[in-house]
């Protein structure tokens, strides 16, 4: 009599330890975001450059020439290099949750500075390169004071000092001034084996720079603290002005750098050379482009240059095309447009539905074991 008695009491237990597992396992999937089953962005702009580059190798056969020569890999890798500096910079500051529009007046600003202080002589270069960069830092500065601690927002402070440096441009320089040092020039025409540009070189120094500087320094985690929520990081103990600040600086700063480069491959200083280049809106289309949130707080300067990237190639066989200006403009607002509305799409947690058929809802442990005891009401 006590085998039977015991062997119902046993077998409920034992389903529903058999049935729990698969159970719990289906909740755990279901409750996962299909976010996290995805590629990141980074690796998503990066499988998007493999196919542009593909198209438009097959787009450059069809025109008769060869997209992988050496001149071309040398024009797209030399493109990138001032755009991609310049990025860089603005990706620090939309991580912090700024902006800044003043950077083409600062190449521009740059390049003046630059050639009328080398004025075509090799023992000038150090001064001239100092002056240069110090001038970029003091205008960066000058920004991220207003913002940090003026509270402007980085668009607006930007703007009125872009607006500054364009005045002071257009009212004391009304065409090409001074000359670059031979030196300097040579820099613009070096490189690696005839594929690599010096100026590329550079510019993958300063993106290991800054990407070890996000990742390992406090500085890096404080820039993306601030960019989360500003409130958050000062509740937290962080103090938020030197983030902006620096931000701000490092920007101004790669964008003299920029500026440099230019000069080393126009021999001269421009006043529009950063206004024609439109630096301002496609270094912030390069850095959403490779997805960096431009509320901040979430990017990273390898997606900012597989953004780059892209642009570069695009501009390049667009170029060999011989496309309008207008159509280049309406493939670089497409690209823009669809990579933006794919982050954000991407972006949206998924949760299971609460209600409907699809959702099983399993059923507690006790009330499966509950019949198979005893009670004071059963009528047995």
């Amino acid at each position: 009599m006590s085998t039977p008695a015991s062997t119902p009491a046993s077998t409920p237990a034992t389903t529903s330890g058999s049935a729990e597992a698969p159970e719990s396992v289906r909740r755990r999937r279901a409750a996962r975001p299909r976010g996290a089953r995805r590629l990141d962005s980074t690796a998503l702009i990066y499988l998007v450059l493999v196919g542009v580059v593909v198209a438009s190798a097959v787009l450059t056969a069809v025109e008769g020439r060869n997209f992988f020569t050496q001149g071309n890999i040398w024009a797209v890798l030399t493109a990138m290099s001032v755009l991609g500096l310049i990025a860089i910079g603005q990706t620090l500051v939309i991580l912090v949750g700024s902006l800044d529009l003043s950077v083409p007046y600062v190449v521009s600003l740059a390049t003046l500075v630059a050639a009328g202080g080398m004025k075509g002589l090799d023992s000038n270069v150090p001064a001239a390169v100092f002056n240069t960069l110090a001038l970029s830092v003091l205008i960066g500065l000058v920004m991220g004071l207003l913002v940090s601690l003026l509270d402007v927002h980085g668009f607006i402070a930007s703007l009125g000092v872009g607006l500054i440096v364009s005045g002071y441009l257009a009212t004391n320089y009304q065409g090409s001034h001074g000359a670059a040092a031979p030196d300097l020039s040579l820099l613009g025409r070096s490189g690696i084996a005839g594929i690599i540009p010096t100026a590329f070189i550079v510019l993958l120094v300063c993106a290991l720079l800054v990407t070890l500087v996000l990742r390992y320094t406090r500085l890096g985690h404080h820039l993306y603290a601030v960019g989360g929520n500003r409130e958050v990081a000062r509740m937290s103990g962080v103090r938020t002005a030197g983030p902006v600040i620096a931000a701000h600086v490092i920007c101004s700063f790669l964008a003299g750098v920029a500026g440099l480069l230019l000069l080393s491959r126009t021999g001269v200083g421009l006043p529009t050379i950063g206004s024609q280049g439109r630096y301002d809106l496609l270094s912030i289309a390069a850095v959403v482009l490779g997805g960096t949130l431009l509320a901040g707080g979430k990017g990273s300067v390898v997606g900012t240059i597989g953004g780059v990237a892209i642009f570069a190639v695009l501009d390049n066989v667009m170029g060999v095309m011989q496309v309008n200006p207008f159509l280049k403009d309406f493939v670089r607002g497409l690209v823009i447009v669809l990579a933006v509305a794919v982050y954000a799409r991407r972006s949206v947690v998924r949760r299971p539905p609460r209600f409907g058929p699809d959702r099983v809802l399993p059923l507690p442990v006790p009330l499966l074991a509950s019949p198979s005891k005893p009670t004071d009401q059963d009528p047995a």
